[in-house]
């Protein structure tokens, strides 16, 4: 089952497999459900008017999207070469509690096709390609979409408590296209690929496997909930395996291509001055 939010004259509607579903649908309710009600759920609002307009995120605008970091060993290789306190990550890598933090909420989370962006007091910025799972209020995994945890390296790589600010910033976030529901495979098996595109030629490509985590993904959501509520659900990040070299840096006007399983997620880097946009 495959659910996508389009914008539409009557406002933000979801659809089912292409089908827009009934006025007045939400997400955050569907996640109120067990998680083997919500197939039920999401039938008993199909329609069968064609979904069109413009793809939107694939949230709702209070969601709230967290991130786990160091999941993979290329993760933490990297995090190790860039940070000046290196024994940090390596000890986060193999310790039984993961690295959780929040990333953003929903209303600031671009969808397939919108802008993301890179800071404007960094001078190394990178894509970071992550299955995201979608997990209902009682901490079951329901389903998964395609991610784009855009950070500030430089930053992050100065000051372990700088974290916050090399990951959480307007444009450093993006989901979509949209929600695989109850997926039938195992998401630890699904191909992971980035490619970033510079007037229209490839300047980095890179590719990995779900399966290469290291931390099993009932573990990362178990940990998430474990002390906070979250009554509409939540998106989980689930970290990231491809790293561009050093001297790689994201460049506005680039577009940033991340495929997980059959779901591609694109994004352009924005060119505006951060005041121009609307």
């Amino acid at each position: 089952m495959y659910l996508s939010r389009h914008a539409t004259a009557d406002g933000p509607r979801w659809a089912l497999d292409d089908l827009l579903l009934a006025r007045g649908f939400d997400l955050r309710q569907l996640l109120e459900l067990p998680a083997a009600d919500i197939a039920a759920g999401l039938r008993s609002t199909a329609g069968t008017t064609p979904a069109a307009g413009t793809l939107l995120a694939p949230i709702e605008t209070t969601h709230e999207v967290w991130a786990a970091g160091v999941t993979y060993l290329r993760s933490r290789e990297a995090r190790e070469t860039e940070s000046t306190v290196k024994d940090v990550y390596s000890r986060v890598y193999g310790a039984e509690r993961p690295e959780l933090f929040y990333k953003s909420v929903g209303w600031r989370v671009a969808g397939h096709g919108m802008p993301i962006r890179v800071r404007d007091d960094s001078r190394w910025n990178v894509p970071e390609p992550e299955l995201v799972l979608v997990a209902n209020a009682r901490g079951e995994i329901v389903g998964y979409c395609a991610g784009n945890d855009v950070s500030s390296r430089d930053i992050e790589g100065e000051n372990p408590l700088y974290l916050p600010q090399a990951k959480v910033y307007d444009g450093s976030c993006a989901l979509g296209p949209g929600l695989v529901i109850g997926a039938a495979g195992p998401l630890s098996d699904l191909p992971i690929r980035l490619e970033v595109l510079r007037a229209g030629r490839a300047v980095f490509q890179g590719e990995t496997r779900a399966s290469r985590i290291k931390r099993r993904f009932e573990e990362l959501v178990g940990y998430l909930f474990r002390e906070l509520a979250f009554p509409q659900g939540a998106f989980l990040m689930t970290g990231t395996g491809i790293v561009p070299p050093h001297d790689f840096s994201l460049e506005r006007g680039d577009v940033v291509r991340i495929t997980i399983g059959a779901l591609t997620l694109e994004n352009p880097v924005e060119t505006a001055p951060r005041g121009a946009r609307s």
